[in-house]
């Protein structure tokens, strides 16, 4: 507790610190790597399709000698308990540069309401829920809790 502007007693608070109120929005939180840094785990969302997801930074060495590096998100989507991860989704490339700290870096800089739309996006890309239809990015729990990439698999009757 400290005294307050009229003499009244104020408590303090996350918001507050001895020079005053600190700015909600805009805060260092906003962005990916910002809310990283400051809660030590990945933003939780709720997906379009109702579902939780957090977020996870992936970056890959490329073949390209220019960028040789190329940074996208991932998204597991948990089991309703909480207890599992039961599949996840992926954002296509939306970085690359000559270094993977660079990558990481610029991953970092997109702000948490555009990370919620890339989410949102990629659920949209999956098609219809339970169908493996959409995107080839989207990912299904296989056996024994390991990852399989689904693909989409046309009609093999016809020749």
């Amino acid at each position: 507790m400290s005294t307050g502007e009229n003499g009244g007693r104020v408590a303090h608070d996350d918001h507050h610190d001895e020079d005053g109120p600190r700015p909600v929005h805009g805060g260092p939180d906003t962005t990916l790597g910002g809310y990283f840094l400051e809660h030590r785990r990945p933003p939780g969302f709720e997906g379009v399709d109702g579902e939780p997801y957090t977020v996870a930074l992936e970056v890959e060495k490329t073949p390209n000698l220019a960028s040789p590096f190329e940074g996208y998100l991932v998204f597991p989507r948990w089991a309703a308990t909480g207890l599992g991860v039961v599949g996840h989704v992926e954002t296509p490339t939306l970085a690359s540069g000559r270094s993977r700290e660079g990558v990481l870096e610029e991953l970092g800089q997109i702000p948490l309401g555009r990370v919620k739309a890339l989410l949102d996006e990629a659920i949209g890309r999956q098609g219809p829920r339970g169908t493996g239809s959409g995107d080839p990015k989207l990912h299904t729990g296989g056996v024994d809790g390991v990852e399989e990439k689904e693909e989409e698999k046309g009609d093999e009757s016809s020749s």
